[in-house]
């Protein structure tokens, strides 16, 4: 060969090289993507959970101001405007003017009494629905976090 064509030659990639190259990130692409969605999807449930605490800290200043936490029909909408009749509120008790709902787009369950104490928040999950597991599965405020 003369220097010429050599020099020629060593400027580019092959069909095969490029090949070779996309058949690889393929590969990782295939091992790595699931692991990537499921982090996705475990954020959305730490979004849940983080957005509960918040709702408790939020209901603690209610019931702070006002002598109680806002009862099952007033819900979570107590936090953003003032329930008629009731002194000492001096909301609005979360950052936004409206009620945010859950990663998924539903709204937040709420009941005051609770079953498991003086509130209950809870979430249904990616699928809306009671019970499920992985996204499905409802986020209680009144579970541990780490479970």
């Amino acid at each position: 060969m003369d220097r010429k064509h050599a020099a020629w030659r060593s400027k580019g990639f092959t069909l095969i090289e490029l090949l070779v190259v996309l058949v690889i990130l393929g590969l990782l692409a295939s091992v790595a993507g699931p692991k990537v969605i499921g982090y996705l999807g475990g954020a959305k449930s730490d979004t849940a959970r983080l957005q509960i605490e918040e709702f408790g800290a939020s209901l603690d200043l209610f019931k702070l101001e006002t002598g109680r936490y806002p009862n099952t029909q007033e819900g979570l909408q107590a936090l953003v405007q003032q329930p008629s009749g009731l002194a000492g509120w001096n909301g609005p008790y979360i950052k936004k003017r409206t009620l945010p709902k859950d990663p998924w787009g539903n709204d937040y369950r709420y009941a005051s009494p609770g079953q498991h104490g003086a509130y209950d928040i809870s979430s249904l999950g990616a699928d809306n629905k009671d019970g499920g597991d992985g996204e499905n599965k409802d986020i209680n405020g009144w579970e541990d976090s780490k479970k």
